[in-house]
């Protein structure tokens, strides 16, 4: 049986973590991020920025920060820390970055499509797939248009989203 692929929309925390969750449970992940590097609003945050709590409660379970590290992290020290746990879980090969997600869609049954998209349905519908238009911002290299089982959408918040879903386009 071939492993399911799923595209993971935004290399932040949660898309780390949505990365990671995925190999271990046999899927084959794609993070698609626009940004240079990992590490969602860690990347644009002031340099003179900080941790405004203590490191203890904000660490992924699996990986502890290095005793060197202070109480309260810069954004330097909490970037390098996410770096890190991308590196020690082998995350990286999973990742396209500087690659921006045009359009995404839902090719399947329409009951699956309307459920999806209004928050009712299933997680993980049995049928149908997702169709990712990505670009490759480096160069001027056409759309690739790739087809996913399974998509999860861990765009920040508080910055420019991505890509918009649009059930318009189904």
């Amino acid at each position: 049986m071939d492993k399911k692929q799923v595209a993971i929309v935004g290399a932040g925390i949660s898309g780390l973590l949505a990365c990671k969750y995925c190999l271990s449970k046999g899927f084959k992940p794609i993070v698609f991020d626009f940004e240079a590097g990992i590490g969602g609003v860690w990347l644009k945050t002031i340099k003179t920025t900080r941790l405004q709590e203590h490191k203890a409660s904000y660490q992924f379970s699996d990986f502890p920060w290095p005793e060197s590290v202070d109480h309260f992290p810069t954004q330097q020290q909490v970037l390098q820390y996410i770096r890190s746990y991308a590196t020690h879980f082998d995350l990286m090969p999973h990742i396209k970055l500087q690659t921006r997600v045009q359009g995404i869609s839902y090719d399947g049954p329409w009951s699956e499509k309307w459920s999806l998209w209004n928050g009712t349905g299933e997680t993980f519908p049995s049928e149908g797939k997702w169709n990712v238009t990505v670009n490759d911002t480096r160069s001027s290299a056409t759309q690739v248009y790739m087809v996913f089982d399974k998509l999860l959408d861990c765009q920040v918040r508080y910055t420019r989203r991505m890509v918009k879903l649009n059930m318009l386009t189904m």
